[in-house]
């Protein structure tokens, strides 16, 4: 079992920065794929970023590239997202995801634990 615990959401008004934290334990996932997606009222959930906990290497949603940028932290066991220049249509849930798979999928359906989602509330 792998347990997820988010942080860092809050209200922000656009243009504005927030990093969100996601920390993990559990069995060893040193071979992991962490991602972070994002769900708002009456949208299905949606991928935002993704990184390979062995090597860094990452992926981004066309919506968030340029803006978001995903990292690990090995010594701390935690993963982030700092969200720059922020948008009213990045309001959501941000939910921070794990998939025993070293390939960095962008579905949803291939993560096999979820943390508990964290708001992120983007005022215009």
């Amino acid at each position: 079992q792998v347990q997820l615990v988010e942080s860092g959401g809050g209200l922000v008004q656009a243009g504005g920065s927030l990093r969100l934290s996601c920390a993990v334990s559990g069995r060893t996932f040193s071979q992991y794929t962490m991602a972070w997606f994002r769900q708002a009222p009456g949208n299905e959930r949606e991928f935002v970023a993704t990184i390979s906990w062995r090597t860094a290497s990452t992926s981004y949603a066309n919506s968030v590239k340029g803006r978001f940028s995903i990292s690990r932290d090995t010594a701390k066991n935690t993963v982030y997202l700092q969200m720059n220049s922020l948008k009213p249509e990045d309001t959501a849930i941000y939910y921070c995801a794990a998939s025993s798979s070293s390939t960095r999928w962008t579905s949803q359906y291939r993560y096999d634990y979820w943390g508990q989602g964290t708001q992120v509330t983007v005022s215009s």
